[in-house]
């Protein structure tokens, strides 16, 4: 068995693999600071929690987006879980060629999906994230990571309204019945769910036309992505496990047992 760990701006996601079975997810929020001895507390009691041995996994692997936790975290899975993790980065083997003017400047996660979208899916794929940001890459036939959009999340766009507009409440991120809203929560809600339809089909529309590729497929994932992917046809696929599949995928390219 091996632990997959994406390390994001807001969670932190924790999978355990067993060959291609994902016998168990688990979350904890990334912007608690912790030590090295408490990460390996909190994670082994939940592997425990699971009935999940930490004697039976042989490997590691983290994609991380958040720089300051990886000294705490990488130690406490030497010391806890005896493992020392591979780290999504330069001169990783993905399978994927990243042919975007700095290919350094590719967050880790976004490497990820890439690899699991074309791995599972084929390409030409474009992935989009729903995550703290929202993120649309275009992976090609060929497995080049050619293109990258970045725009505000949905949970970002809704805090940005009640925080920034004294008089606008804190909200539910849902869809409301109507986008004829007849009060304000209803209203916020029309507002945010609608308009990142809207931007979802409108971005994907735009990839298609100035890429010139029309056989795209669509994947989604990330928290918030069954929201959208739902409400349009746009988007063909909705895959829950996307990213930490991607790990595990990376994991067996990197495994040098």
């Amino acid at each position: 068995m091996i632990l997959v760990i994406d390390v994001g701006n807001t969670n932190m996601t924790l999978g355990v693999y067993e060959g291609e079975e994902l016998k168990g997810t688990f979350r904890m929020m990334t912007q608690t600071p912790r030590t090295s001895d408490e990460y390996g507390v909190v994670i082994t009691q939940m592997l425990k929690n699971r009935g999940i041995d930490t004697a039976r996994l042989e490997g590691s692997i983290v994609a991380s987006v958040v720089p300051d936790v990886m000294h705490s975290l990488i130690g406490s899975l030497v010391k806890y879980i005896g493992t020392r993790p591979i780290i999504v980065g330069p001169g990783i083997k993905t399978g994927i060629r990243i042919i975007t003017e700095d290919p350094r400047a590719i967050g880790a996660d976004r490497i990820v999906d890439a690899v699991a979208a074309y791995e599972k899916y084929g390409g030409p794929v474009l992935v989009l994230d729903f995550g703290t940001a929202t993120t649309y890459d275009l992976i090609t036939e060929k497995g080049e990571f050619a293109a990258g959009i970045t725009a505000p999340g949905i949970r970002i766009s809704s805090e940005a309204l009640w925080t920034k507009a004294a008089k606008l409440p804190n909200f539910e991120i849902k869809k409301p019945k109507s986008i004829l809203a007849q009060e304000t929560i209803t209203s916020m809600q029309a507002g945010l769910v609608y308009g990142q339809i809207g931007q979802t089909e409108y971005i994907i529309r735009k990839v298609q036309e100035e890429s010139g590729i029309r056989n795209l497929k669509v994947v989604a994932t990330g928290g918030l992505g069954r929201l959208i992917a739902d409400e349009t046809d746009a988007i063909h696929i909705y895959d829950s496990s996307l990213t930490l599949d991607g790990l595990r995928i990376i994991y067996e390219k990197n495994d040098c047992r």
